[in-house]
């Protein structure tokens, strides 16, 4: 049976009859401000921080912003249906957990929190090789809910293997590999509070726990961390990577594929040629390139060019149940969050993250209904104009 998330309002309402309110805003975009107030400069910049000026960051609710939805009247949405099929399984609706590293600078209990609010709401969680947790750790905190794993693919062949082999031992059914950080972009408000946390031994516990990682180290990373940090920094990325490197992962892993960080439909079209199973338009957030086109102004021309070939994904700006029936009408299978649920995590540990899926997904099921649909599956480009402003 189909969940009514949007029955979250009068789950609000009926316990304000009480006089209780939400611990959290239910605008989901006022989270941010509230975690500059109260979390600390340094892990909310790296949250918050996008490239340069912020400029990509900005064009991409920019882009979302113009576009504008058409409702329609008098269609039968009594009942809806938020679930889709992606990458060859069903979720309860078209959305999952983006992947975000270091999150123990956020909240002690870091990605384990999140794992176990993802699977409270039945959403997938895509968990950072950049974790704060090893990977088998944040499963168990999964039990057998959706999980997916996101690689940085290390120079080091054998750690990229033992990784690779690690997640599909622990349960993670897809594999997303962001391709758009060969090289750590200049982000100022990180370099202004000469703030990486990864120096510290923080956001390297997939690296650390690693056998293959481990056997280049004299000694293990507790008894020598700053050798331990100087290899991790020396395998972290690899700008030497091309496209005939794929071959490297089909081989080494059984599921899905999804290569994240394509924003041209040369780039899609040379994934769906290589058999990559999915791809996500993304921007890393305005995190890499300043002055990079927004994702959702790419959305469009990748759809269209491998849409029928692969699934296609999307991230970069998600904010609001609005923004997922518009990255939906512009050619995405599913979304990834990201910020919202790290800002609810940092303010209300699991119970934030959980706060934060629901909002949204409440959101989007009434935007759903109030424009005319019962499912996701009927939204189009047609349901949206430009906003010529």
């Amino acid at each position: 049976m189909a969940r009514h998330w949007a029955d979250f309002q009068y789950e609000i309402y009926l316990n304000g009859l009480t006089g209780a309110v939400p611990r959290l805003p239910t605008d989901l975009t006022r989270l941010e401000a509230l975690a500059e107030q109260r979390l600390g400069p340094g892990p909310v910049g790296y949250v918050a921080g996008g490239a340069g000026d912020g400029s990509t960051a900005r064009a991409n609710r920019a882009a979302l912003r113009r576009r504008r939805i058409v409702p329609r009247m008098l269609r039968d949405v009594h009942e809806r249906d938020l679930s889709v099929e992606v990458l060859g399984r069903t979720l309860p609706a078209p959305v999952a957990l983006a992947p975000v590293g270091v999150l123990s600078i956020m909240h002690p209990e870091a990605e384990p929190a999140v794992a176990r609010g993802a699977a409270a709401q039945g959403v997938p969680y895509v968990l950072s090789s950049a974790s704060s947790t090893p990977m088998e750790q944040v499963a168990e905190a999964m039990g057998d809910a959706e999980r997916w794993f996101q690689l940085y693919w290390p120079k080091d062949r054998e750690v990229a293997r033992s990784f690779l082999g690690r997640a599909g031992a622990a349960g993670y059914s897809v594999l997303v590999v962001t391709l758009d950080t060969p090289l750590l972009a200049w982000r100022p408000r990180d370099l202004d509070q000469a703030y990486l946390p990864f120096l510290h031994g923080v956001g390297t516990a997939n690296y650390f726990s690693d056998p293959a990682f481990r056997a280049g180290l004299a000694k293990p990373p507790q008894e020598d961390m700053n050798a331990a940090v100087a290899h991790f920094v020396g395998m972290f990325a690899d700008p030497s990577k091309t496209w005939p490197d794929l071959a490297f992962l089909r081989e080494n892993w059984a599921g899905p594929i999804v290569l994240k960080g394509i924003l041209h439909p040369d780039d899609a079209r040379a994934a769906a040629d290589a058999g990559m199973d999915g791809v996500i338009v993304s921007n890393h957030g305005g995190r890499q390139v300043a002055g990079a086109v927004a994702a959702a102004d790419a959305l469009p021309r990748v759809a269209e060019a491998v849409g029928d070939r692969t699934a296609v994904l999307f991230d970069s700006g998600v904010r609001t149940g609005d923004d997922v029936f518009k990255a939906l009408a512009l050619g995405a299978r599913a979304v990834l969050v990201g910020r919202p649920y790290v800002y609810g995590l940092g303010l209300d540990g699991q119970a934030g993250v959980e706060h934060v899926i629901r909002c949204l997904l409440a959101e989007f099921d009434l935007t759903l209904a109030l424009a005319g649909h019962a499912s996701p599956a009927t939204v189009r480009a047609a349901d949206l104009v430009e906003d010529p402003a």
